[in-house]
């Protein structure tokens, strides 16, 4: 038996098809450990070449701006601007970008309707012809197939979508208003629930003792726990929803969901009453793996908290600079950065987190790479302390600690608050 595989501080970053934000901010890291290492400390000053270069990319008056437009296709905006580039790819590119930035409401979110496109002109068409068409086991086993392919992004595009009110620009509000009550069922969501769920109750709560989603109660690295937190959401958030604004005398709020999540509901059973076939592969398979797959990526975003300071954002959720994440799901990956501000833009993440790494590093926030939400839970379940300790990078204090060390640190942080600790520590009577 071999010792534990090398990690970020004596290898460096793993290679991984990050983006560049995530290769600029993964290169300071781990040129701040070796400053560490060496006796030296890490750059601060504001106007470091990291945070410039971050700056100009979202800088529509930069040259080295640069649009966000697929997830799967890196490019440099000034290249398909190059007017002796006379490819027909560069000239369709340049005019749906010219257009698309008129569409979206900030410049850099191309990708959103690139998002949407794609799904109007894949997933419905699709879904139409399951109902109306000739269905076949095939077509509903790709078609769900694509669906979970989808589902990550087009819930990441609605989480930008739910927390600023839309993602296009104000002529297209009305699209931009009814375009999710059309893909939301199709993508496994009920109307509205996401929104209800995490801004009105998630952010308001901070993984806190009255967050519906919340870890705290929970041992973290238990299988048996984590399965009573699954079935809770997947058969009860109908019933905690309202419950919880109204125990907030939120009433308004628990009238819209219950109408929401009911009409959702009634209107899953009359399809599938109608073509139970195209219904279960379209709608109701999606539905149960969209719900299973919320929980087992918040288990993820939450599940490590300090026992010390769990009321902290900073010690209570961690950063992931990977590649589903990241360059699939608009930097979902900065989650302590979202909670920090939820109303940040998904692009301005790197920036302030490096801007703040500082901070990071003083409250002891936990940073990884190269693996996700779903990989987290899934170590954290099989208690592979040693693996989750490989990917951490190390800030501040930690990087004095060896792998074994890190390893119990994360271990600590997934132990199960008693109702004394939630009272004193939350100031809960």
């Amino acid at each position: 038996m071999g010792g534990p595989e090398p990690s970020i501080v004596e290898k460096g970053p793993d290679e991984a098809f990050f983006t560049l934000s995530d290769n600029i901010v993964l290169g300071e890291l781990f040129k701040d450990i070796q400053d560490v290492k060496s006796g030296a400390k890490p750059s601060l000053s504001d106007d470091r070449p990291s945070l410039k270069l971050l700056d100009n990319m979202s800088d529509t008056k930069h040259p080295d701006f640069q649009p966000t437009i697929f997830s799967t296709w890196d490019y440099n905006l000034a290249d398909l601007d190059n007017k002796t580039i006379n490819s027909i790819r560069s000239a369709i590119l340049r005019n749906y970008i010219t257009w698309a930035r008129t569409v979206v409401r900030h410049d850099t979110d191309v990708i959103f309707l690139s998002h949407i496109l794609m799904y109007f002109f894949t997933s419905v068409p699709s879904a139409l012809y399951l109902f109306f068409g000739k269905f076949t086991y095939l077509h509903g086993i790709i078609h769900l197939l694509v669906t979970v392919w989808y589902s990550g992004g087009f819930t990441l595009m609605m989480h930008n979508h739910i927390h600023n009110n839309g993602v296009l620009a104000k002529p297209y509000a009305a699209f931009d208003w009814t375009f999710p009550y059309i893909l939301e069922p199709l993508m496994g969501h009920t109307w509205d629930s996401y929104y209800y769920h995490h801004v009105k109750a998630h952010h308001v709560e901070g993984n806190g003792p009255d967050d519906l989603s919340t870890t705290i109660r929970y041992q973290r690295d238990s299988l048996w726990c984590f399965l009573q937190y699954e079935a809770r959401f997947l058969l009860l958030c109908w019933f905690d929803l309202p419950k919880y604004f109204i125990s907030k005398r939120k009433y308004n709020l628990a009238f819209r969901v219950t109408c929401t999540e009911q009409s959702s509901y009634a209107a899953l059973y009359l399809l599938a009453k109608w073509q139970f076939k195209p219904a279960l592969f379209v709608f109701l398979l999606p539905f149960t793996i969209m719900r299973i797959g919320l929980m087992i990526g918040n288990w993820g975003q939450h599940a490590l908290v300090d026992d010390v300071e769990p009321d902290s954002d900073f010690r209570s959720s961690i950063t992931l600079i990977d590649v589903p994440s990241n360059r699939f799901c608009f930097n979902d990956g900065y989650h302590t950065s979202h909670h920090l501000n939820p109303l940040r833009h998904w692009r301005d993440h790197p920036h302030a987190f490096l801007k703040a790494k500082d901070r990071y590093s003083k409250e002891g926030a936990l940073v990884f790479h190269n693996i996700d939400y779903l990989e987290i839970t899934f170590r954290l379940l099989t208690k592979n302390y040693m693996h989750l300790a490989k990917q951490l990078v190390p800030i501040g204090d930690q990087i004095g600690m060896s792998q074994v060390e890190l390893a119990e640190m994360l271990r600590r942080k997934t132990r199960r608050f008693s109702e004394e600790e939630i009272r004193a520590k939350f100031g809960k009577k």
